[in-house]
């Protein structure tokens, strides 16, 4: 619109003839947004709040005395506040083309009594402190300018009498020095490492050469056990044929030998067992005969003697009951006979050896004791003797052969 008026962001709209005012300022200063300008009455005018840049380039004295020229940079603006906008409106609304030059010229001579208090050395090393030192000493004049400085940076220190080649040539000098050494040292550690990166290559290709060696060994040496596989594989089956077959001899023989030992060995054994035991049993059988004829005739021979002892002394005393007495130890003969007749028919199995054979010995004894014993109570006192009846003779059951007697 005609009468009204926008500033852009980096612009401030000064107003003047208006009876509003800003502070102390005798014009209105609108920043940010629009208002209303009356024609003739209200004059408006715009000051460029932008940032600008002012090149300083200076030959300064040193506190050494040595000239040196020095290259810097400033970077402001017109400050945003209130104060700063009417303190820069009133000095450059109608020169702002001029305002880099102006704030240049300040700050160079700002520049020049910073850099005559110090020494090259210290120029040098501190650019940062005489940057700032020189921001401080303008900031006062910067500040009723309506400026504020962003940025002051030092670009370049010019050496017009040498003193800074001369100051630098002992330490150009070392560092040539070190730069021709550390170069050998590369050289030298370049020469070791191409030195050994032909002994490794050597090695590999001598390692290569050595793996292929082996690589064909074994492959040949794999294609003769595939050659001799065949034959192996025969000699190996006809190997285990024959360890078959010699098993199976074995197992034969074997077999021949258990049976030799049940049908052969162990008949034999067992017969040879049955004839030594019936020649034992005949043999002891032998014996007992034997012994039971001696012991019958013993029997025999002490009753005729008893017999005729007691007869002797009958007669002697006149006792014809010891005639009947007399008549059955005449008989004992006969009863001996038959017992020992009995027995010798008999067929006897002693299955505890001379021990059965001593107790059946025994009880033929003591039977015959009984006997004696029996006819000596008889005549006594006048028993069965007496009345002219011998006893019998005990009986002796004859025992079948295929039943054993026991040994009693």
């Amino acid at each position: 619109m005609l009468f009204w008026h926008v500033p852009a962001p980096n612009q401030a709209l000064l107003i003047s003839g208006s009876k509003r005012r800003t502070g102390d300022a005798q014009f209105r200063i609108v920043t940010g947004h629009g208002c209303w300008v009356m024609p003739v009455k209200q004059k408006a005018s715009l000051l460029s709040l932008s940032l600008r840049e002012s090149e300083i380039a200076e030959e300064c004295v040193t506190q050494q005395g040595i000239r040196l020229g020095v290259r810097a940079v400033a970077v402001f603006k017109v400050g945003d506040d209130q104060t700063s906008i009417s303190n820069a409106a009133r000095r450059f609304l109608d020169e702002q083309t001029s305002m880099e030059e102006l704030v240049g010229r300040i700050f160079a001579g700002h520049l020049r009594s910073i850099v005559g208090g110090l020494t090259v050395e210290q120029i040098i090393r501190e650019r940062d402190r005489v940057a700032q030192e020189v921001k401080e000493g303008s900031h006062s004049e910067m500040e009723k300018l309506g400026i504020v400085v962003d940025a002051l940076q030092i670009q370049e220190i010019g050496d017009v009498s040498g003193y800074i080649t001369n100051l630098a040539a002992p330490h150009a000098a070392a560092v040539a020095s070190a730069a021709r050494i550390a170069q050998a040292k590369a050289d030298q550690e370049a020469a070791e490492r191409e030195q050994q990166a032909a002994a490794l290559k050597a090695e590999y290709e001598r390692d290569t050469a050595i793996k292929k060696a082996g690589f064909l060994a074994e492959t040949e040496q794999y294609n003769a056990r595939a050659a001799q596989a065949g034959p192996l594989s025969q000699a190996r089956a006809s190997q285990e044929v024959i360890e078959e077959q010699t098993a199976l001899a074995e197992r034969q023989a074997a077999l021949a030998a258990q049976r030799l030992e049940a049908e052969v060995r162990r008949p034999a054994d067992a017969e040879a067992y049955r004839q030594r035991t019936l020649a034992e049993a005949q043999r002891d059988q032998v014996q007992f005969e034997a012994d039971a004829r001696a012991y019958t005739e013993r029997a025999v021979a002490q009753a005729r003697a008893d017999a005729n002892n007691v007869l002797a002394a009958s007669l002697r005393d006149g006792n014809q009951e010891l005639i009947a007495a007399n008549r059955t130890v005449e008989n004992l003969p006969a009863l001996a006979e038959a017992a020992a007749k009995g027995i010798s028919d008999s067929h006897l199995t002693v299955l505890n050896g001379t021990d059965g054979m001593n107790e059946i010995v025994s009880g033929i004894v003591g039977q015959g004791l009984a006997i004696l014993e029996t006819l000596k109570k008889g005549t006594d006192t006048g028993g069965p003797l007496a009345n002219g009846s011998a006893p019998q003779p005990p009986r002796l059951t004859k025992l079948p052969q295929d039943r054993p007697a026991s040994g009693s």
